[in-house]
């Protein structure tokens, strides 16, 4: 189990844009499982949609990234070095995400070559999948 204070150690993002709370499974190499509880006052409700507030898709891939990230660093891949996309397949988005909703972000490790690591991830809500990817990061000492 990590709490926000063990994510912010490892992670760079902030606030607003950190989208993990916690960590609440991790099997080192393997996969991982992170939760975010999402409030009305998550500053991307109020412009997306006034009225009918949703998370942005790319923004639910985003937190599945970010929990990635955490599993890549705690299986091995050096911190402190910055982890960046290299693509993003097969994203689907089944049920929207609204305020209210905890987003259970669970993360597979698909496979891992050197410094590039390619993973699987679901977005779970209520035990329903709202959006699921397969992405893959690679872990640089350099600015891209």
């Amino acid at each position: 189990m990590m709490h926000i204070k063990d994510i912010q150690k490892l992670l760079p993002h902030r606030y607003p844009f950190l989208m993990v709370d916690r960590v609440i499974e991790i099997d080192l190499g393997k996969r991982i499982v992170g939760i975010k509880n999402l409030s009305i006052n998550e500053e991307f409700f109020q412009g997306h949609f006034p009225g009918n507030p949703i998370m942005p898709g790319v923004l639910i891939v985003e937190a599945l990234a970010q929990v990635a990230a955490i599993l890549a660093l705690k299986s091995g891949a050096p911190e402190g070095q910055p982890i960046y996309f290299m693509s993003i397949e097969k994203a689907k988005f089944r049920r929207p995400v609204v305020p209210g909703d905890q987003l259970r972000l669970e993360v597979s490790i698909l496979q891992s070559r050197g410094n590039v690591w390619k993973f699987s991830g679901n977005a779970v809500v209520k035990d329903k999948v709202v959006a699921q990817a397969e992405f893959t990061a690679m872990v640089t000492d350099r600015e891209i």
